[in-house]
């Protein structure tokens, strides 16, 4: 197991195209749900425990190689918005492409042929991890923090948010990080021994309402 991959898979510049996506923090912003460091750290929280949780232990079940089919379509049930399921699929195509040329691997090829529109995106990752010579746990602290430090980014720049301030709410925010990371990789094992349908469901609606009347703006910042 290389740390070393760990830190490129989940480095911000890793050309998956997450840098395109506010993770629902410009409608949020729009919303005036987002206003401040304190407003972007209960949106953050609140997304960590939701669909950040859901798409950790997605990850951490295709590191584990539970079947990738099988963890697409719970994806897609988890989903229930069409925005953000054509969201996942349009970054797990992204990340497909910056996988494979990092981490050249059997598995990942399969799955680009399966899903050749791309599969949603916690799955590649997971696959990717996997790749890469890394473990569930791996692939879940990318799929929680990325899950987080998206929407800072994207308030830094859509609020103009002091950078420093933004970095101190992920900072606060570890801990939670590191739990939800672990009761993933739980979820993960327990999907492998009896079934995708036991993997975390919890819902967000004001992330899929947002995703639904950002995807209709005629301007914006960020694709979602």
């Amino acid at each position: 197991m290389s740390r070393a991959a760990l830190l490129v898979l989940s480095d911000g510049r890793f050309p998956a195209g997450g840098h395109a996506h506010s993770g629902g923090a410009e409608a949020a912003v729009r919303a005036g749900r987002i206003t401040d460091a304190t407003g972007l750290e209960e949106f953050c929280r609140g997304r960590l425990h939701t669909s950040g949780a859901v798409t950790a232990s997605l990850a951490a079940a295709a590191a584990l190689g539970v079947d990738p089919g099988e963890l697409d379509r719970a994806a897609d049930a988890r989903t229930p918005s069409p925005a953000l399921r054509a969201v996942a699929r349009r970054l797990g195509r992204q990340l497909m492409r910056a996988a494979r040329a990092a981490w050249p691997d059997p598995g990942l090829d399969a799955l680009a042929g399966r899903f050749p529109k791309g599969a949603h995106q916690p799955v590649v990752l997971g696959l990717a991890a996997r790749a890469a010579g890394l473990g569930a746990l791996d692939a879940a602290y990318c799929s929680a923090y990325e899950g987080v430090s998206g929407p800072a980014g994207a308030v830094v720049r859509l609020l103009g948010l002091d950078p420093f301030d933004a970095t101190a709410v992920l900072a606060r925010l570890a801990p939670e990080v590191d739990r939800v990371a672990q009761d993933a990789v739980e979820a993960a094992h327990l999907a492998a021994r009896e079934g995708v349908d036991t993997l975390p469901s919890r819902s967000a609606p004001l992330l899929e309402i947002g995703a639904e009347a950002h995807a209709a703006w005629p301007v914006r910042l960020f694709a979602s």
